[in-house]
């Protein structure tokens, strides 16, 4: 029996694995079509109107856009396999470089964020489902559905106007002072609260609903049977089962969260991989915009994969195709 269940998990983290990998080879496919396909000419949005045609053909021979597509094509797969992202067009730095600069930014903020919202989500989802039908549940349904429907960069704009420009209490914008943690911590908090709130009421109603299912669940009903103390019963036996579902949406959640980063960079005036490629868009400055969306997918797919492992650990029928 044990050699079954090591040969079912091993099974489907091989499947795992080899379907991350098709998703990234697959947005490497749409990122080098993005160069082919996106009208308008690179030469002129980074050079300007003011650029000589000779100055423009050298500028593209640079780039390498002046070669067939499949030279590119092949070209582009070959540096990317060994994680070379190319040259920054108007700066002459490598671009893994310039990720790297800013990466840790969008990074901390999107995994700060989802972590307030699961500290925050989960205890009000208990809370909401062991008082059914009471004044505290509807208003916790109430506040969800009013943070849900808000979107962040709104949210965000409010928390500048409120605690940074009326109160005063906290630094307007910025990423803080380099080497000063204290400050960058403090610079944290307005983003990772407007990133997150939208994602505490959605976890919040998605733990109500899962535990008001569990709640009536025969092994719940045996277990208040036997005695046992009702916060046992709650934390220990119920919350487990019901977060499973939330453990399933979290991967998502990282997806919505790094998109969702570009704008609360943007309100806040912070570097990211959101700021870069915005302006990376507007400059068609390709390969800057390439390895940073890479850089994101990797990213999605990653934690999609970390969460898909962690939810097959906790519920044994999805690695055996229950």
């Amino acid at each position: 029996m044990t050699s079954v269940l090591r040969g079912d998990t091993a099974r489907y983290i091989a499947s795992r694995v080899a379907t991350t990998l098709l998703v990234i080879v697959g947005a490497m496919l749409l990122l080098f079509a993005l160069t082919v396909l996106v009208p308008g000419d690179p030469a002129s949005a980074l050079l300007g109107p003011q650029a000589t045609p000779e100055y423009a053909r050298r500028f593209i021979a640079e780039m390498g856009l002046d070669q067939p597509i499949h030279v590119r094509f092949f070209r582009f797969f070959a540096h990317l396999s060994v994680g070379d992202f190319g040259t920054d067009v108007l700066t002459g730095r490598k671009v893994s470089g310039i990720i790297l600069d800013v990466l840790p930014y969008t990074v901390i903020l999107t995994f700060g964020s989802i972590g307030l919202a699961v500290v925050l989500g989960i205890p009000l989802g208990c809370l909401a489902a062991t008082r059914p039908g009471t004044v505290l549940d509807t208003v916790l349904a109430v506040g969800s559905v009013a943070v849900i429907a808000v979107p962040g960069f709104v949210v965000a704009i409010l928390l500048l106007l409120v605690f940074s420009i009326w109160l005063d209490w906290l630094p307007v914008l910025g990423a803080g002072r380099a080497g000063d943690l204290g400050d960058q911590a403090v610079r944290l908090i307005l983003p990772i609260v407007a990133l997150s709130i939208g994602w505490v009421g959605f976890i919040a109603r998605l733990v109500r609903s899962s535990m008001l299912d569990v709640m009536g669940e025969a092994y719940i009903r045996t277990a208040r049977a036997y005695g046992l103390p009702s916060g046992m019963v709650v934390f220990k036996y119920a919350l487990k089962n019901a977060c499973i579902p939330t453990l399933a949406v979290l991967g998502l959640g990282v997806g919505r969260l790094l998109g969702g980063a570009v704008l609360v960079e943007i309100v806040f005036a912070r570097p990211g991989l959101g700021r870069l490629v915005l302006d990376a868009i507007s400059t068609r400055n390709f390969p800057v915009l390439q390895g940073a969306v890479l850089v994101v997918v990797v990213l999605f797919v990653m934690t999609n994969l970390v969460v898909d492992l962690c939810y097959s650990a906790i519920d044994p029928r999805i690695r055996r195709g229950g």
